[in-house]
């Protein structure tokens, strides 16, 4: 038996009826990420372990952008 993939939308989803924005599925090796406009087109699938700096990175100034760590 699968365990049914639990799809959470973010938070911050975009004004009027918040369907602008991303949903995310975790997992207990990974992290799976879909647009909540287009939920049967592919996902992104990161390792756990990965996601956290991922989302890190988006969040950081434009100006760190080009910077690699």
């Amino acid at each position: 038996m699968t365990t049914p993939t639990i799809w959470k939308k973010s938070s911050f989803s975009g004004g009027g009826e918040g369907n602008d924005c991303v949903e995310i599925a975790d997992g207990p090796t990974h992290i799976r990420v879909r647009d909540s406009k287009a939920p049967d087109r592919a996902t992104l699938t990161f390792a756990a372990q990965a996601f956290t700096p991922f989302v890190d990175a988006l969040k950081a100034p434009a100006a760190d952008a080009g910077s690699v760590a």
